[in-house]
């Protein structure tokens, strides 16, 4: 039936295999979702067309096979009334039937196995669909959760920067106070030796004038005193 072409990758379809490729989890179960539940309507009227099929074949053949013990009977009591002829039309007419019988039996079992497929195919349908919309839920909280955990990530990273950035102000701190080191023992180099002798000069010279000023007012004092 053109129904179960249609439908067979539904039976064969693996949605863990799916999932697992994916890069996208979430996305292809939403996807295969709609497809899903698109098709569920389409398989549960083919399921129901089918199914009524089987009980259309499974009554005929009944029927048949009713009418066939029908005739047995008739042919039974026409030959207990006396009437052979009759008895042998009755068994002619359950021999047709008989050739029937086997033909209607060919199409229900055909009939019988169509609907037992399609049943098939609708009951895993439902079943991916419940398992998925499940799947669904599941994923959509561990997204939630790995989008927390690379936000964390984020801001760990940025840190991380931060830290980076402080220890290179050290490195260039260091070689801010290296060039000023640099540049005092540079300017002591540059100012020239010191004159030990100007020093000592300036040290006596000094001290020389002081006394020579007090004995001249001692000399005054003694003067006076005569």
């Amino acid at each position: 039936m053109s129904i179960l072409k249609r439908f067979k990758n539904i039976m064969s379809s693996n949605i863990h295999a799916l999932l697992d490729k994916a890069e996208d989890p979430e996305k292809l179960i939403d996807q295969h979702l709609r497809n899903l539940n698109k098709d569920l309507g389409s398989v549960k009227s083919e399921t129901a067309s089918v199914m009524a099929e089987e009980q259309r074949a499974k009554r005929e053949l009944d029927e048949c096979r009713a009418d066939m013990d029908k005739m047995q009977n008739y042919a039974i009591k026409a030959l207990e009334a006396g009437n052979e002829e009759d008895a042998r039309k009755f068994l002619e007419r359950k021999a047709n039937l008989t050739d029937k019988e086997t033909e209607l039996n060919q199409a229900y079992e055909l009939a019988a196995s169509n609907s037992a497929q399609m049943r098939q195919m609708h009951d895993k349908l439902v079943a991916d669909i419940g398992e998925l919309e499940s799947r669904r839920s599941m994923l959509k909280g561990k997204a939630a959760v790995a989008k927390t955990q690379q936000r964390i990530n984020k801001i760990g990273s940025s840190i991380s920067g931060a830290g980076q950035s402080i220890s290179e102000f050290g490195r260039m701190e260091e070689k801010v106070n290296k060039a000023l080191d640099e540049a005092r023992a540079m300017a002591e180099l540059n100012s020239g030796p010191q004159d030990d002798i100007k020093d000592l000069t300036a040290k006596y010279g000094g001290s020389s004038v002081n006394v020579d000023g007090e004995l001249a007012a001692l000399k005054a004092q003694l003067a006076n005193k005569e």
